[in-house]
């Protein structure tokens, strides 16, 4: 039998959820809230209620927050007709973060690029290592585009 929406318990899939990202090198409190935020029915929830279903105080969430929406995994909006801060997943948060990616980079590249001369130039050991590391990485971000690309065509199909 289905349970009812009233009597689901997300508390193990977001302890579960949240040991998995910690485990994949996430800190341990971002890791939590994002999976409370993955969990709860409308994915949106204010530092408070984020504090109480994690049993954490609403000033710990600040930086776990601060911390998720620099890698884009969600967004903070003002509740309307309140002065309070609601903190949303997106329903395709994985995407946002994972396109966020090359944003990420771009600044790396621009600095193994000018460190190739800053190292003794190509031809050297160390100059050849941060060129490899240069093309590797606009690699990724050329992939990142065409995938993202795919992705909006699957996502279109699945019908979301």
């Amino acid at each position: 039998m289905t349970p009812t929406p009233a009597a689901a318990d997300p508390s193990r899939f977001v302890e579960r959820f949240g040991s998995a990202l910690t485990a994949a090198g996430m800190q341990r409190l971002p890791a939590r809230v994002f999976a409370a935020l993955l969990a709860d029915d409308d994915g949106r929830m204010t530092a408070a209620e984020i504090g109480e279903v994690l049993a954490v105080s609403p000033a710990s969430v600040s930086g776990a927050v601060r911390s998720l929406q620099q890698m884009r995994m969600i967004h903070r909006e003002r509740e309307q007709g309140t002065r309070r801060d609601v903190y949303v997943v997106a329903d395709d948060a994985w995407h946002d973060m994972m396109m966020n990616s090359a944003n990420i980079y771009a600044p790396l590249t621009q600095s193994l690029s000018e460190g190739v001369d800053q190292v003794g130039g190509r031809g050297t050991t160390a100059g050849d290592r941060l060129a490899l590391s240069v093309a590797f990485l606009e690699f990724v971000t050329e992939e990142m585009h065409q995938l993202s690309e795919r992705w909006d065509k699957r996502r279109a199909d699945l019908g979301y």
